[in-house]
């Protein structure tokens, strides 16, 4: 499984870095000198400073480039034997880059090798193969993204760390993103804010205005605004976090107060101490993949506490264990009476950091992010699964994590010293795909199947749009069944606001729907405006109802 993941994140990686279209090459050539002869090239090659343990489609090998000619470029390539021919890199395998000129611009879009690389250069190539039968078919120049980030997958019961890559290239960077390095999770922080309500008596369907809003900072007046830079009124909890809404986060962070958001984000391991600062119900503050991953286990395997190991047991000499990892006690691994077929029946001892009914209501509600909201397109298992993206502002940092009901992996990527990855970097769309291949294979290896239900609850039906009740025969796109508590009969229809008023000169929600009304001949034979249908939306000015 370490080498999925290896192979998973170094594909994302890689695939964004060449859309970027930016040759950057290693920076780094031989002197003349050491071009006379193949015995010299090859001696300087080998004691070059360059990564031996990338691993993508093929073995990258580091090269040297010999000459460059109407051909193409020659190269020498360390550990692969010189034939009659030579190797070479063609026009074709170049057209994908530009270079970036002295002035800091972007170049022409490569012709022939000789725009990219000149005589002496290092560079890295792998053999680029047909797909059905292995045949060689050219030598493909590569580059180590200048992108980076990192994966970790975790049992969710055990905390077993099955697979853990902090990077691009361990010999290229010994840097572990995974568990060093301290970014902003963004919106995949949000399930936190989401937990701390539903322990507060909130529900999936409770109603959260999704509205503008203004904040007096002493750094100036803050406007948070949704990705998509819409507002959609009124809308259920449950709809709230599939479509990562940042405006019902804050209005819902504000009602339940960030003093008990920071204590749950301190339970779950994620932070030390968190400032209670409102912009960090988004993520604001740095966190890093290894407590993210390790928190997101909490909600999967329904609230217990879990620590990720990379050891297991250690025995003595005498095969005696003198440390076991996994606290929990099964009852009947020591008797021969368990029927065929069935597993030992295992009691868990471990801590409950979250109410068995919150823990699973989220995960039905992030299992809604999977299915139809921001990783829909990405996403898509043979299992059960459930998860949150996050991207930050100007997608400094995009994050997805996810889980089934028995592995939970997350990933992060974005820039070591952090920039934007441009307008169209996403969490599910850059991280997704990195959690997709690794998962298709841990599923075929660990299984999967439904979250468990727990005591204490019961399913009904509601409209995931607008959070109204529904018959229990009902059926369609809308409709959604909700677990809530036993003995707590939901109210449905109230609305909370976050105590926030609409912001002033801010547009209002009717005027982003682009459904202004008609003109109509009355009667009297005149004409009139008669604005639209009266939606709920237009109906609440905000506050508690």
């Amino acid at each position: 499984m370490q080498t999925e993941a290896a192979k998973a994140l170094r594909r994302a990686l890689e695939k964004f870095d060449r859309g970027s279209g930016v040759w950057r090459g290693t920076g780094k050539a031989l002197p003349a000198e050491a071009l006379k002869d193949e015995a010299s090239w090859r001696e300087a090659l080998a004691k070059s400073e360059l990564a031996r343990d990338i691993d993508l489609e093929s073995v990258w090998h580091p090269a040297v480039v010999l000459a460059l000619t109407y051909k193409g470029a020659r190269i020498g390539i360390d550990g692969v034997a010189e034939d009659a021919e030579g190797h070479w890199i063609v026009s074709k395998d170049v057209t994908w880059a530009r270079k970036r000129l002295e002035d800091g611009k972007l170049g022409k879009k490569a012709q022939n090798p000789g725009d990219l690389v000149d005589v002496g250069d290092l560079v890295y190539v792998r053999a680029m193969t047909d797909d059905k039968t292995g045949e060689f078919i050219r030598w493909s120049l590569r580059q180590v993204p200048d992108v980076q980030g990192g994966f970790m997958a975790m049992d969710v019961n055990s905390g077993r760390v099955i697979a853990l890559q902090g990077g691009f290239s361990y010999q290229h960077s010994v840097f572990n993103r995974a568990t060093q390095a301290k970014r902003q999770p963004g919106s995949s922080f949000k399930p936190f804010v989401y937990a701390a309500a539903l322990d507060s008596g909130y529900t999936p369907a409770t109603i959260v205005i999704d509205a503008p809003i203004e904040i007096n900072t002493p750094q100036g007046l803050w406007r948070p605004k949704n990705s998509s830079n819409k507002y959609y009124g009124p809308t259920p909890m449950r709809t709230g976090i599939e479509q990562s809404r940042n405006l019902m986060t804050i209005r819902l962070a504000q009602e339940v107060g960030m003093d008990v958001v920071a204590d749950y984000a301190e339970r779950f391991g994620v932070y030390d101490r968190m400032n209670p600062f409102l912009a960090n119900a988004l993520g604001a503050e740095e966190s890093t993949l290894f407590h993210m991953v390790a928190a997101y286990a909490m909600f999967a395997n329904g609230g217990r506490r879990v620590e990720p190991t990379l050891v297991d047991r250690i025995q003595d000499r005498y095969g005696n264990t003198i440390y076991r990892h996994d606290k929990r006690v099964c009852e009947d691994c020591a008797t021969e009476a368990v029927p065929t077929g069935l597993s030992p029946r295992i009691v868990s001892n471990q801590e409950r950091v979250m109410n068995e009914v919150t823990a699973y209501q989220l995960t039905s509600m992030m299992a809604g992010v999977v299915e139809r909201g921001t990783a829909a397109r990405t996403v898509n298992l043979p299992v059960p699964v459930a998860g949150k993206t996050g991207t930050t502002n100007d997608a400094l940092d995009v994050w997805f994590i996810g889980f089934t009901n028995s592995i939970v992996a997350g990933c992060y990527i974005g820039y070591d010293t952090p920039r934007s990855m441009g307008d169209g970097a996403s969490g599910g769309g850059v991280c997704g795909p990195v959690f997709q291949e690794f998962m298709t294979e841990a599923v075929k290896k660990y299984g999967g199947g439904r979250f468990r239900i727990p005591q204490g609850g019961h399913f009904i039906k509601i409209d995931r749009f607008t959070g109204a009740r529904l018959p229990d025969d009902a059926e369609g796109e809308n409709v959604v069944a909700e677990f809530f508590r036993d003995g707590e009969e939901p109210i449905f229809g109230i609305t909370y606001d976050g105590g926030f008023a609409m912001g002033s000169n801010l547009p209002l929600v009717e005027e982003l729907t682009g459904d202004r009304g008609k003109n109509v001949t009355t009667s009297t034979g005149k004409q009139a405006v008669v604005g639209p249908k009266a939606s709920f939306g237009s109906l609440s000015s905000g506050g508690l109802y």
